[in-house]
């Protein structure tokens, strides 16, 4: 039990390390998109949470959410107040719902990935459909909740920098969705299902239990 723990631990490193990677390399963790940036970051903490499981995959997912806010903060964009409350754009500022929308998605990246990948292999014993559903289901969480988080907490805001009317925000918000969501999804489907398959053939973690 106590080397299974310490293998864990090792493990957890691992994936720590690989996410603070991505986050300082210019250009490849965050990747800016002149208004916002697209990421590939999520994709080690889905994979840990696959592997390791929703509490050190939570964890992840935490790591995740501090190097957005840290990245938001001292490397913004236009639109960086709803990541971080000590980044202001004129009379626009961030304030508590900033942390909520950095951190509360990112840990859920780190839970949901795992109960789709155990629910779907429950429903079809099928490692490849399993892993790309929890995939593209822990990129959507992400997704999903950032950009519907912003439209809820700083829908005014947004939409004035982004210059465009209240009532067409959500069109706004749904375009995000289709044109980053979407092909993030995709990515981290493949991603998760190439690389965990070749992980779990040596993992001794519990994965189902």
């Amino acid at each position: 039990m106590k080397n299974l723990k310490t293998n864990d631990l090792v493990k957890l490193s691992f994936f720590v390390a690989i996410i603070v990677l991505l986050a300082v390399t210019p250009f490849l963790g965050y990747i800016p998109l002149g208004f916002t940036r697209a990421t590939i970051i999520h994709i080690p903490v889905i994979i840990g949470s696959i592997i390791l499981g929703p509490f050190y995959g939570a964890f992840l997912g935490f790591v995740f959410g501090l190097t957005s806010l840290i990245n938001n903060t001292f490397n913004p964009t236009v639109t960086s107040f709803v990541f971080t409350p000590f980044y202001s754009l004129g009379t626009y500022s961030g304030n508590f719902w900033s942390l909520v929308i950095c951190f509360v998605p990112r840990i859920l990246v780190g839970v949901v990935p795992h109960y789709l990948y155990r629910g779907m292999k429950k429903i079809k014993n099928n490692d490849v459909l399993a892993l790309s559903v929890a995939g593209v289901g822990g990129s959507l969480t992400n997704t999903l909740l950032v950009m519907n988080f912003i439209y809820l907490f700083f829908g005014q805001s947004y939409a004035e920098v982004k210059n465009v009317a209240l009532s067409t925000l959500y069109g706004v918000i749904l375009s995000v969705i289709a044109i980053n969501g979407i092909p993030e999804a995709i990515v981290a489907g493949i991603l998760t299902t190439a690389i965990c398959k070749a992980l779990l053939r040596y993992s001794k973690a519990p994965i189902l239990q």
